[in-house]
Order: C-alpha cells, then structure tokens, then sequence
C-alpha cells in the first residue's frame, strides 16, 4: 500500500488492516511495526471514542462504525488527490483564472494580447473589467484583480501617489499624435504645425478628465501654456474616433490607435506631444499564479514587438 504523505498515518494504518484484515500484514505492507500500527489505531479509537475494528476472531474486521469511518475516510483520500492533481493542472496552465482590469485607451493592446492568450491556454478562465488607472490602483490594493493596464503611475498623469504595494512591469512607450477626419481643414495640411498655435485654436473631442491620458494631455498643455478648445468630452476611444471621422473635430490619441483607424489623418507637430509609458500592474505581496506569471511573459514578449513594429 502507498503511503500518502499529507493524510493521517492512523487512518492510512486503518485502511491496511482492513484491507489485509490482519495487523500483522498490514505492518509488513507498510513497512512499519506491528506495535506502531497497533498503537496509532488505538490512538484514533480514544479520538473517535468508539471501536472501529474487531480484534474478536483469527482475522480482524472493522466494526459497523469502522465500516462508516473508512467510507468517509477514503471519500477524503479521493478529495486530497484530486486536489493534487488540480494544484498540477494549474501549474502546467490546463485550469485556472485570471482577473484582468484595462482602461479603455489600452483596448488596441490588450484585444491581441488576450486573443493570444486563450489561443494558448483554453483551460483558463478569464474575465476582464474596463476602469480608470485610479480604479485599477484601488482594484489591485483589494484584491479584486490580478493584473493591471495602465499608463504608468509614476508619470505626471496621475492624480494620487500610487500604493506602495504596486509593482509595474513596463511594456512599451506610446507617442500622441494630433488626428483630424479626412474633411477637416487641417487633413492636408503640411507639417510639422506649432502645437501651441493649433491646439489653443482647433475643437477638440476628448477622452474627460477621468482618464490618465486626458490628464497627461492636459499636463502637457499646461507646461506650454496651451489653453484647449473642449467641444466635446466622452468616455468611449470608439465614439470619438468616429465623431473625428465626421470632420468637424480634432483629437489626441495614441499613434497606434490613430494609424489603426481608416479616414484619420495624423498631423506632426512641434513640439512634439509627449509620450508616456504602459504597463502591466500587480500587488508586490499577492500571490502571482502561474496563469498571472504566463500574462505577464506573453505580454512582455507580445506588446514590446508590436510597439517596435509600430515605432520603427
């Protein structure tokens, strides 16, 4: 009989002497006294206060109560590898989950990414929840998810230090770009164009102050004295991509989100507006399970090519 190493030698020395109805070849079955065997039974009866084996006749039986004891006894046994077998199964990324929080902006990012990901481990169950950096800092600090996608905390756009128990594994850096529609005055216009000129004069669409890139955006324009014309706020990159389309609005986006868009024109411009980094954010003191560790890997190796790419 194999020994289970996490489940009481007393009811595994039960089990043997049932099983062999004799003490004596339970003990060379185990590999263990008899006086041992017999003592660790003994001590399990003065535990349960009843009898659970019948010592009476040339061959030993379990009581009724045994009987009852040991249907229990190896349901447990059953639970126990069966737990051991799930612990491999999430080790080897056949079972798991894995709670992702993302803003909005960082959809042209993560929708591949994710893609990827179920590509490769199925087995995972995945569930995502768009928020603002602020409310991935606080979702993270309670645990109510494992990963983050934000801009970084440590950059002028955010409003609150972040925790100390955050930890950042960077991505890649993003460039802003000015996009107009393909009706808009300055859709063939020749650049590079003076930032402070246009974006003090041209209406803008524009993620609300909500959002850490408005807040990075407005960093920016307030360092160089920039006051914006805000014709229109919204919560949604798809809405304003589409009111830009129309041609009456301008807006500031990620060159990634602008090239990706059919009928926008980005226009360079000086100074340049500015950059800023995306990252991926975890609890420094939770536990990271392997289905967050193979995130992490896949994102590093996946968005640093892309951002190259797009960059080059």
């Amino acid at each position: 009989m194999e020994r289970n190493p996490v489940f009481p030698r007393s009811i595994q020395y039960l089990m043997a002497v049932a099983e062999q109805r004799s003490f004596t070849r339970a003990a060379e079955a185990l590999y263990v006294s008899q006086p041992t065997l017999s003592q660790q039974i003994r001590q399990l009866e003065d535990l349960l206060d009843t009898q659970l084996l019948d010592r009476s006749g040339r061959s030993v039986r379990l009581t009724a109560a045994g009987e009852v004891y040991l249907q229990y006894a190896h349901r447990a046994l059953g639970e126990l590898e069966a737990g051991k077998r799930a612990i491999h199964d999430l080790e080897d990324l056949s079972r798991g989950s894995l709670r992702l929080g993302m803003m909005p902006v960082t959809d042209y990012l993560t929708t591949p990414l994710l893609h990827e990901f179920i590509a490769r481990y199925p087995g995972i169950n995945l569930s995502t929840t768009e928020m603002s950096q602020d409310d991935i800092a606080a979702a993270l600090t309670e645990d109510r998810i494992d990963v983050g996608v934000s801009y970084n905390f440590n950059s002028a756009l955010a409003t609150e230090k972040h925790p100390d128990d955050i930890d950042a594994q960077e991505l890649c850096i993003e460039r802003l770009s000015l996009a107009v529609g393909c009706d808009h005055d300055l859709a063939h216009a020749k650049g590079p164009l003076n930032s402070v000129e246009v974006l003090g004069r041209v209406p803008m669409v524009m993620l609300n102050t909500n959002y850490a890139l408005r807040r990075h955006i407005d960093s920016f324009c307030f360092n160089n004295s920039i006051k914006l014309t805000i014709a229109m706020e919204a919560t949604s990159v798809s809405l304003i991509t589409e009111v830009v389309r129309l041609g009456r609005l301008a807006t500031i986006l990620p060159d990634v989100i602008c090239s990706a868009q059919p009928r926008l024109h980005q226009i360079p411009m000086t100074p340049e507006l500015p950059r800023h980094g995306i990252s991926l954010f975890f609890r420094k003191s939770a536990y990271k399970s392997p289905a967050t560790l193979a995130f992490g890997q896949l994102a590093s190796n996946l968005t640093s090519t892309r951002c190259r790419t797009k960059h080059a």
